[in-house]
């Protein structure tokens, strides 16, 4: 059976969706068309290319996260230049190792560009700075002169990516000069409201796969210090929209995956965490999956 299927951004986090996906499929549901936000835009568009939750499981315990890392050389002083990269470049890593990595795997399935894949089977969540708005790509980019079916999928995944001050911002050359271009969270992290939408029937089910605890259930934030305080704010930040959309009838449709203990951004992760995290994802969709009605 198939079903559209929206997943959440998390960061490091996202090995779970991984493993929930293996409960899906084990369960004999197909993604037609998917959707994400920053991390789970990764996932995504591996499931777009058509590699099985197996495969994906196999491609990141080969992986080595810290070569994600791409910080820029410099004769400084580490301190100082870290300060200076989040000054001048607003980041402290490139990116560009993160996008070479997702170029390599999609070209592996023959995928390169969003005119490979068949029209909106795969949409992922940016966040357009300089105009202050939300990107859904490819949808948006005749608004800024750029051909949907031409521009690199692999590219819109790492705009979607773009953490603030950790990954340096994508910039596109649009009608008005150069666009700064971030993490898609910063303005929906979970857009399932792109399949879900109220008074239109669906196409077809809908599941969405949330790395949170369930809205009634989030933990109180504790914010002792400047660094709990960031991430406090953009917790919230990246929360508050979909928080709105999510009501008791999409809430059916969602398998909430909290993932205590980890953070966004660590991407020193021992193999026994990655592991943990894959298995905490089929365990909470395995118990979602015995009861969801489709």
């Amino acid at each position: 059976m198939y079903i559209d299927g929206v997943f959440s951004g998390g960061g490091i986090k996202a090995f779970s969706l991984i493993g929930a996906c293996q409960a899906v499929e084990e369960k004999g549901l197909r993604f037609k068309r998917v959707a994400g936000t920053s991390a789970g835009s990764i996932v995504a568009a591996l499931i777009a290319a058509g590699y099985t939750s197996n495969e994906m499981a196999e491609l990141v315990d080969e992986l080595d996260l810290k070569s994600f890392l791409d910080s820029r050389n410099t004769f400084l002083p580490s301190g100082l230049a870290k300060w200076l990269f989040i000054y001048w470049r607003l980041g402290l890593y490139k990116g560009k190792e993160l996008e070479r990595w997702i170029e390599e795997k999609l070209s592996a399935k023959g995928l390169r560009r969003f005119g490979d894949l068949p029209p909106e089977s795969l949409r992922v969540i940016a966040s357009d700075l300089t105009n202050g708005t939300m990107m859904v790509l490819p949808d948006d980019l005749p608004k800024y002169g750029i051909n949907p079916q031409t521009f690199p999928i692999a590219k819109a995944i790492r705009m979607s990516c773009s953490l603030p001050f950790f990954f340096e911002p994508v910039k596109i050359k649009d009608y008005q000069g150069a666009t700064v271009i971030v993490d898609g969270g910063v303005l929906s992290n979970f857009p399932m409201w792109l399949f879900d939408k109220e008074n239109v029937k669906k196409v077809r089910p809908v599941l969405g796969l949330k790395l949170s605890h369930h809205l009634s259930e989030h933990p109180r934030h504790k914010i002792n210090n400047a660094i709990h305080m960031f991430e406090a704010l953009f917790e919230t930040m990246k929360d508050a929209h979909d928080a709105r959309y999510i009501s008791r009838k999409h809430e059916r449709n969602i398998i909430f995956i909290p993932t205590d203990g980890i953070m966004t951004t660590e991407f020193e992760l021992t193999e026994e965490k990655k592991q943990a995290l894959i298995q905490v994802g089929r365990d909470y969709a395995n118990r979602f999956l015995k009861s969801w009605g489709y």
